[in-house]
């Protein structure tokens, strides 16, 4: 798989680990997660940023699309987007 900047996991050819991913980000607990409205707005901040590549953030290696789906997790620069 080629990296992909500005690409989320929903976007790439590896569609077996962004079922994996959805599967965690469903796994969180409901009243743990944040709106669907918030996740959306989160991910859309992430595909913009220049430490997102193939999914992950460069910053702290987690799937964005995990720790955009927690409602406590924040982003990991020490300037937080979200």
């Amino acid at each position: 798989m080629t990296p992909c900047r500005k690409c989320l996991l929903s976007e790439l050819s590896d569609l077996s680990l962004y079922e994996q991913v959805q599967k965690t980000v469903a796994a969180i607990p409901e009243d743990l997660r944040c709106t669907e409205r918030e996740y959306r707005r989160r991910l859309g901040i992430c595909r913009e940023c220049g430490e997102l590549l193939s999914g992950m953030c460069l910053q702290c290696g987690c799937y964005v699309e995990v720790r955009a789906a927690k409602e406590k997790a924040g982003c990991p620069l020490v300037k937080r987007r979200w």
